[in-house]
C-alpha cells in the first residue's frame, strides 16, 4: 500500500464536502455536550460512566471537527472521529440501545476522510530513511 492516489478536483471537493459536513455534525454534538443539553445529560446518565465522560466526548468532537477543517490534519480528525463513532456503536449497542444507525454513519463517512486522506507510505519511507542516515553519521 502506497497511500492514497492523488484526488482529481471532483473527488477533492467530494471529500472537502463530507469534512465540512463532519465538521457541523460534530461541532454541534460536541457544544451539545459541553452546555449540558437536558438529552445528552439524560444518555450519559444512561451510560453509566458519569458526567465527566460527557465533557471528554465533547471536547473530543469539537477537537475532530477542527482537525477536519484543517487541511494538514484532516486524516488525523477523521481517525479520531472514527474512533469516537465505533465507542458511540458500541455504547448504544451494549449500554444504552437505541438506534446504532446515525453514530454508524458518522463512523464510516469519518473513516471515509481518513482513508481518502491518509498518508503515503513513501512520505513515511523517506523519513526513516532520512532518519537511517543521521543516525549512521
Amino acid at each position: 500500500m502506497t497511500g492514497s492516489p492523488p484526488l482529481s478536483t471532483t473527488q477533492r471537493r467530494l471529500v472537502w464536502g463530507v469534512r465540512i459536513l463532519l465538521a457541523l455534525a460534530f461541532a454541534a454534538a460536541g457544544v451539545a455536550k459541553l452546555t449540558g443539553a437536558p438529552q445528552m445529560i439524560q444518555v450519559f446518565e444512561a451510560v453509566g460512566f458519569g458526567q465527566w465522560f460527557r465533557y471528554v466526548t465533547g471536547v473530543v468532537e469539537l477537537l475532530g471537527a477542527a482537525l477536519l477543517l484543517v487541511p494538514a490534519t484532516g486524516f488525523y480528525g477523521g481517525l479520531l472521529l472514527s474512533a469516537t463513532m465505533v465507542g458511540g456503536v458500541a455504547t448504544h449497542l451494549f449500554l444504552i440501545g437505541g438506534n446504532p444507525v446515525p453514530a454508524l454513519v458518522l463512523a464510516l463517512l469519518s473513516a471515509f476522510v481518513a482513508w481518502r486522506l491518509r498518508p503515503s507510505r513513501t512520505s513515511f519511507s523517506s523519513e526513516a530513511q532520512q532518519r537511517r542516515i543521521r543516525d549512521s553519521m
